[in-house]
């Protein structure tokens, strides 16, 4: 599986919907200000690539990882 962790204010309505279909689960990570919240959404490597190209033909800035990256890791990436 592969996570790509995306800002939740860098995703319109309807890029967020298709992620949810290609996805095989979307998870939101929320924090309290003034950290932003994140979208996690787990893609199976079948759909790796077409994931891939359509977040960078969307132009949304992402994060990508083999493991669900921690609450942790998320707000060290903040600091």
């Amino acid at each position: 599986m592969w996570y790509f962790t995306i800002k939740q204010s860098g995703i319109g309505n309807k890029p967020y919907q298709r992620l949810q279909q290609l996805s095989e689960l979307t998870e939101v990570e929320l924090f309290n200000e003034p950290y932003e919240n994140y979208y996690i959404f787990e893609v199976e490597s079948s759909r790796y690539q077409q994931v891939m190209d359509f977040l960078d033909v969307e132009g949304i800035a992402y994060n990508l990882s083999i493991n669900r990256p921690s609450r942790e890791e998320l707000l060290e990436g903040m600091s």
